[in-house]
């Protein structure tokens, strides 16, 4: 769960964006986890561009001699970027909200147009295998939407370079993007085979069959991620052998938690080869969870700022955010599921004719069931949102605890961090409420500064949160 990025992102509309729309995106395609992944860090990605990796070593954020920085009172940007900050935020909003919108014309357009009967009809010539029939419906009905949505991840993608968020050239964009069809196919092809013999077989419960189905297969999707998913698009290496000495100051921060994270969990990513952004996340679970540094933050911090950073991160390593995220998300894949079962007999039951699709266990029901799941999980934002706004403000909380007593003038070091954090992603400084509603995964900028500066639960008859003194 990354420190910085302020709102859900729109370029793929997936895993890591919000909870239930992770939950979809591995378990019912509409969106890759790769490509998903590849959208969160465009959405948290605005710094200035800056050379790749390869010409800069990342090297320990060691404070060079300078002036004591003037104490930060709030969130504020220079005239310029404060402009710039609102038009980009704008534009993410623009890009979302039309963004969703086209993607249900797509749908709808290829209901009229019969397409799904059609890959069907191909795909019952060729093989009366059912899994031979997925393996061709799902191809083909996938690699049909994902170019006629091409625009707008091509659009997000362009505003991402537009402000300096991007410095992946478009070549290495469109291989991300063809790596990440190939993963949704993959797993496209094994969870449509699934559902549609559940559907066959169970007409009434589908819904709930199939939702148990699924939760393993999305469990070792998350278990997998971190091994296999996310270094066919980063390169990653342990934070000890790259920076021992900020390993080592890391350490002595999670040992005052009390939850020492041994280095084996700490890795480096080599995040500026794509992206300029400044971040870190917490990924996988079980054996597999781990706290991942990017390059880029190491750059442009101070080690007492990273030691923040890092205290947020392993406040979601701590704290289980990830399991107790993923039993919320489960929970509510499954109502989406039901209520996507009530959609879909309703919708055939006076389109399906025209749509030349027999039923609910026709492939080319596909679309239908597609169209209200999308619809539903986008009115289920708000509801994601806030989730994931809730733990990340328990992550702050840990962060400021854990650092405490470790770091000198520990609140003004977090709020410097949340400061460079929001000038060097472009975070809005007064977002629309309804905005904040509806899209925000993290509280704004401007909030977490102003608790950093507050907080102070070691003040008489008031105690920590999470870790004691």
């Amino acid at each position: 769960m990354p420190i910085g990025r302020q709102s859900t992102s729109f370029a793929g509309r997936g895993l890591r964006a919000a909870i239930f729309s992770a939950l979809l995106a591995a378990l019912f395609c509409v969106s890759s986890p790769a490509l998903a992944h590849q959208a969160q860090i465009a959405a948290s990605a605005a710094r200035q561009q800056q050379p790749p990796a390869a010409q800069t070593p990342p090297q320990s954020a060691v404070p060079a001699p300078a002036p004591t920085p003037a104490p930060i009172r709030a969130y504020t940007l220079p005239p310029g970027k404060y402009r710039e900050a609102v038009d980009y935020s704008n534009a993410l909003n623009r890009l979302y909200f039309g963004g969703f919108a086209y993607g249900l014309g797509i749908l709808l357009l290829v209901l009229a147009f019969r397409l799904a009967p059609r890959y069907r009809d191909w795909a019952e010539r060729a093989t009366r295998r059912r899994l031979g029939q997925a393996a061709i419906f799902v191809p083909l009905l996938l690699f049909t939407l994902a170019l006629l949505d091409l625009p707008v991840a091509v659009a997000a993608e362009w505003v991402e370079l537009r402000f300096h968020l991007s410095i992946e050239p478009w070549s290495s964009w469109l291989w991300d993007w063809a790596k990440g069809q190939f993963l949704t196919c993959l797993l496209g092809i094994v969870l449509v085979w699934i559902l549609y013999g559940i559907i066959r077989r169970s007409p009434r419960r589908w819904w709930l069959y199939f939702w148990l189905s699924a939760m393993p297969i999305f469990f070792f999707l998350i278990f997998l991620s971190p091994y296999v998913i996310e270094p066919m698009f980063y390169k990653f290496q342990p934070l000890a052998r790259s920076d021992p000495a900020l390993a080592s100051e890391l350490e002595k921060v999670s040992a005052h938690a009390g939850v020492p994270i041994p280095p084996s969990r700490m890795f480096l990513m080599n995040a500026s080869s794509k992206t300029t952004a400044l971040n870190a996340y917490v990924s996988g679970f079980g054996a597999s969870k781990r706290v991942v540094v990017w390059d880029t933050t190491i750059r442009k911090m101070t080690t007492p700022e990273i030691a923040f950073v890092f205290g947020h991160e392993m406040g979601h390593y701590v704290l289980n955010h990830i399991a107790e995220g993923m039993l919320i998300g489960a929970l509510g894949l499954l109502v989406l599921f039901q209520l996507g079962y009530l959609a879909l007999g309703w919708t055939l039951g006076r389109w399906g004719a025209r749509w030349a699709i027999r039923g609910a266990g026709d492939w080319a029901s596909l679309p239908v069931l597609w169209l209200w799941l999308s619809l539903f999980m986008f009115l289920a934002s708000p509801i994601s949102s806030a989730v994931s706004r809730r733990f990340e403000h328990q992550a702050d909380t840990f962060g400021l605890e854990v650092i405490h007593g470790v770091i000198p003038d520990s609140s003004q070091v977090a709020a410097r961090a949340f400061q460079i954090l929001g000038q060097q992603d472009l975070s809005n400084p007064r977002p629309n409420p309804f905005i904040v509603f509806w899209l925000y995964s993290h509280p704004p900028i401007p909030a977490r500064i102003q608790f950093a500066l507050h907080y102070d639960p070691w003040a008489p008859g008031h105690h920590p949160r999470y870790i004691g003194e």
